[in-house]
């Protein structure tokens, strides 16, 4: 998940649910348990579970910073056999960052163990014919895994126009003027919209940063298209992170650990996996979810105090 380009703070959080639940309508649907158990970290459901499906922000790190604990937590799993994947929708990231990201907090990461929403993406761009693509997503990462051809979408409003479709990466150089102009070429002229990241906001030291779900949802509403979604909760970020687990596990033998209702526990519950949602750091930061459980019917298996 990017650094997105506003940042809300504090009580925030109940501003973002409710633009979750406004959206639930583009959202997959996921069939959870009837009720939560509660329990303490990632070590005390470890025996229930063969294949740890992590989401990053929230989980293995806020912002630029790894949680407390979470790195050995981590490598104590491992060595007990379970298999660790990182299943995030950091979309706006080349791959060469995340794993140096990784590597910087601690983590031991290989390439095989990292599923992101671009590589999804990208490999979801398999479906559709060669064009020349607009792109919201940070300049200063360079071009590394990008479409040839494609253009970074700025201030210059030919840009918008001449691309024949649109993909959205990251939003940490996104602004409102960028956005108006994106909502006003699709309804002068109706184009393909790909969403790497449909994360609405992300947790950062600052507050909830805004992510280009949240805009691509804005887009869809102001100019009548149709957004795809490649990132959780959508299918093919775990189709792709499927194919990462050791053949013959079991579903419910996998779960999907993230701090967000609507993207990580609707997301894995879709998928066929368990789910545990992180309350102490990330999205909820300490505070109860039970009432937004029963407020959205989102219900994880587990909800753990810390990762």
């Amino acid at each position: 998940m990017s650094t997105g380009s506003a940042i809300l703070k504090g009580a925030d959080t109940s501003v973002a649910f409710t633009e979750y639940e406004s959206v639930r309508h583009r959202l997959p649907d996921g069939r959870g348990p009837a009720q939560f158990t509660r329990a303490g970290d990632l070590d005390a459901i470890a025996d229930e579970f063969d294949v740890f499906l992590l989401d990053a922000f929230g989980v293995l790190n806020i912002g630029e910073s790894a949680i407390p604990g979470v790195v050995d937590r981590v490598a104590g799993l491992r060595q007990r056999g379970k298999q660790v994947i990182v299943v995030t929708n950091a979309a706006g990231y080349p791959s060469s960052v995340l794993h140096q990201r990784y590597h910087r907090l601690g983590y031991s990461f290989g390439t095989e163990d990292v599923v992101s929403s671009r590589m999804a993406l990208l490999k979801g761009l398999d479906n559709h014919a060669h064009r020349k693509w607009g792109m919201v997503a940070a300049p200063k990462f360079g071009r590394e895994e990008l479409p040839e051809g494609a253009i970074f979408l700025e201030d210059d409003a030919s840009a918008y126009e001449e691309a024949e479709g649109f993909l959205m990466f990251g939003a940490s150089a996104w602004s409102e003027t960028r956005q108006a102009l994106l909502e006003q070429a699709l309804r002068d002229r109706p184009r393909d919209v790909l969403v790497g990241n449909p994360d609405l906001v992300a947790p950062v030291e600052a507050g909830l940063s805004r992510e280009p779900g949240h805009y691509a949802h804005r887009l869809a509403t102001a100019a009548g298209i149709e957004p795809v979604f490649y990132g959780k909760p959508f299918p093919a970020i775990f189709d792709l992170a499927r194919k990462r687990i050791r053949p013959g596990t079991p579903d419910h033998r996998v779960v999907m650990v993230g701090d967000t209702l609507h993207t990580d526990i609707l997301g894995g519950a879709a998928a066929g996996f368990r789910t545990a949602l992180i309350q102490g750091y990330g999205f909820f930061d300490g505070t109860d979810p039970e009432a937004p459980i029963k407020a959205c019917g989102i219900v994880p298996d587990f909800i753990l105090d810390r990762p």
